[in-house]
């Protein structure tokens, strides 16, 4: 038998999953696969400060979870790519601790050289089961 297949499109996102091919999330069965976010402002700017922009990054992803009908607590592995790992790793791990909590998800840090969004310093992606 088939496992059910849909991509995860909050309102608003239409545009970009048309424009970049590509869903913000994806559910097959009961695991929802997140693509990456990158924490930005209410006009799509990447704040100034890492301490926001990672907050906004788990906001957003956040956000996508929950259209899905999911939540950060259903996360069982989270990948995170920065442009500046070990300068700002202590700050995600802040940003994370302030929205995460036990039994935490299996996770990976990647350092990298730059991301889609140029001023952007993380970006995270995330799997789910409900």
């Amino acid at each position: 038998m088939p496992t059910h297949r849909e991509p995860i499109i909050p309102p608003g996102g239409e545009a970009r999953y048309e424009r970049f091919q590509f869903a913000p999330a994806y559910r097959v069965g009961d695991t929802i696969y997140v693509s990456g976010v990158i924490g930005v402002d209410a006009d799509g700017h990447v704040p100034k400060s890492v301490d926001e922009e990672y907050a906004a990054a788990f906001t957003e992803l956040a956000a996508v979870l929950e259209f899905a009908g999911s939540s950060l607590a259903d996360i069982v592995e989270l990948t995170s790519f920065h442009t500046d790992l070990a300068g700002t790793l202590g700050a995600f791990m802040a940003a994370k601790a302030a929205v995460m909590t036990a039994p935490y998800p299996a996770w990976t840090a990647i350092g990298c050289t730059s991301l889609a969004i140029p001023a952007a310093t993380v970006e995270v992606r995330a799997t789910a089961v409900q």
